[in-house]
């Protein structure tokens, strides 16, 4: 491959590594008895409350409409997540070193594939959080669930569930856009 397309491959694989430190996912919750807004944040490894308290209270409220409590340690994708980034940043920098137009193309496509299984994924997970109440939960409406949206807003009952990708998202579409540039670039090169 051009020099100039294995640096891009190399920006791609170590731009990667900024998936550890800011979250894939928002889920903010608003209503009239929290006036400042609930959120979730859903890392790599992780799912933390946007403030401190925001994921105690969100469970608070899930219990009473029968949802399950959500216990990060009770995820086993999030002890996943972290070597699988970990194992696309190293095959994104043999790739930088080696530079063969089949492994990137390979690396994409995997990374395509394994996003399309995170999105799934996570909407299955949405949805046994908020189709698979308990029957004996304190508040019943009969009929309703509360899975919120894979992305965008959705209306449960008096709250407002806004679910949208953030920075670590964007970071992985960013690595993948790159690794397209590079073997567009590569391919102009050579002719």
């Amino acid at each position: 491959m051009h020099p100039t397309s294995k640096k891009l491959l190399l920006i791609s694989a170590i731009l990667l590594i900024g998936v550890y430190f800011f979250p894939l996912w928002n889920i903010n919750l608003e209503a009239p008895q929290y006036p400042e807004g609930l959120g979730l944040r859903i890392w790599v490894n992780q799912i933390t409350g946007l403030k401190e308290n925001d994921l105690q209270n969100i469970n608070g409220l899930n219990h009473y409409i029968g949802m399950k409590h959500i216990d990060p340690d009770d995820i086993p994708e999030l002890k996943i997540m972290p070597f699988a980034i970990g194992f696309m940043i190293a095959f994104g920098l043999f790739n930088a070193f080696k530079g063969s137009r089949k492994m990137v193309y390979i690396w994409i496509i995997l990374f395509l594939i394994l996003g399309a299984i995170g999105l799934y994924d996570f909407y299955m997970w949405e949805y046994n959080y908020g189709h698979n109440l308990d029957p004996n939960a304190p508040i019943k409406v009969p009929g309703m669930t509360y899975q919120p949206p894979l992305i965008g807003s959705k209306q449960l009952l008096n709250i407002n569930a806004i679910s949208l990708p953030t920075i670590s998202s964007y970071i992985i579409l960013i690595s993948v856009a790159l690794a397209f540039i590079a073997l567009i670039i590569d391919k102009k090169k050579k002719t």
